[in-house]
C-alpha cells in the first residue's frame, strides 16, 4: 500500500477548506491515519478475527466507507471456503481507484464488489458482518439512525456490526484529558502545531463525533441485542453490536 508522507497541512494556508477525501488525501491516507488514529492497526487486524468468528456461509460482508481497503483486506484474509462476498463502498473515486489497486495485489477466493457510491444509498442484504470504520462520524447526525436501521434490517440473526468512531465525552474533564492525550500522540508522530491546528479547522464542519451514550441508545433503539466497546485508546473507540 502507498506510504507517502502526509504533509497536506505542513504549509500555512490563509483559508482552510473543509476536509475532503480527494486525490490529495487518498495519496497519503495510510500515513495520515497511522499517525492520527491511535490503535488503528489493532482495530484493522482484529476485524479479521471478528470475520472468522461471525461470517457465515453464503452471506455478504459490507465495508461501508472502505477508503483504501484495509478493513476489506483484513476480513478477506480470514474467509476461506465460505462462498461469501464483500461489498466495499466509498463515495470518493480517488479512494476507490487506490482501493482497487490494493485489492488486486492479494489473491483470494472471496470476491469483492467495489462500489463508488454514498453508503446511504446502499441496501444491506443477507449480511453476517458490517463494518463502519471511522465512517459514520462524517455523516450528518440526522442520517445516522436511518443508516443503522438499514444495517440492522439487512443483518442475519447473530450478525455483527463493528463500528469504530472518534468519541466525545459528557464529562468535560475527561474530554479535555483525552483530547490532550490524542494531541500528544499526533505530536509524537511528527505532526507540527501548525499541521494539528489546520487539520482541526478543516474537520470542524465535516466530522461530528457522538458520545458513547448516543451510540448505545441509537443501536439498541434499532433492536441490537448486544452492545459494548471492545477497544478504546484515548478518544477513539471500536464497538460491536450483535443482532
Amino acid at each position: 500500500m502507498n506510504t507517502s508522507q502526509d504533509t497536506i497541512y505542513a504549509q500555512a494556508y490563509e483559508n482552510i477548506s473543509d476536509f475532503r477525501f480527494d486525490e490529495k488525501v487518498a495519496g497519503v491516507f495510510n500515513d495520515m491515519i497511522r499517525r492520527s488514529v491511535p490503535g488503528y492497526g489493532q482495530i484493522i487486524g482484529t476485524l479479521g478475527d471478528f470475520a472468522n468468528k461471525f461470517v457465515s456461509k453464503d452471506s455478504n460482508i459490507y465495508d461501508l466507507g472502505c477508503s483504501l481497503g484495509a478493513a476489506t483486506l483484513s476480513m478477506r484474509r480470514s474467509l476461506d471456503n465460505r462462498n461469501c462476498k464483500i461489498i466495499a463502498v466509498d463515495n470518493s473515486e480517488s479512494m476507490i481507484e487506490r482501493c482497487r489497486e490494493n485489492l488486486g495485489a492479494y489473491v483470494s477466493d472471496t470476491p469483492v464488489d467495489l462500489i463508488c457510491a454514498d453508503i446511504r444509498d446502499i441496501k444491506v442484504e443477507n449480511a453476517s458482518m458490517v463494518v463502519l470504520n471511522f465512517t459514520m462520524q462524517f455523516l450528518a447526525p440526522k442520517d445516522r439512525e436511518s443508516l443503522l436501521k438499514n444495517i440492522y434490517d439487512g443483518l442475519k440473526p447473530g450478525g455483527i456490526l463493528v463500528l469504530s468512531e472518534k468519541l466525545n465525552f459528557e464529562d468535560d474533564s475527561i474530554q479535555s484529558l483525552l483530547v490532550d492525550l490524542h494531541l500528544d500522540f499526533k505530536r509524537a508522530n511528527g505532526y507540527s502545531e501548525l499541521e494539528i491546528s489546520q487539520k482541526r479547522s478543516s474537520l470542524e464542519n465535516v466530522m461530528k463525533p457522538d458520545t458513547l451514550t448516543q451510540h448505545e441508545a441509537r443501536l439498541k433503539g434499532q433492536g441490537f441485542k448486544h452492545f459494548n466497546v471492545w477497544f478504546q485508546c484515548f478518544n477513539f473507540a471500536s464497538m460491536i453490536a450483535i443482532k
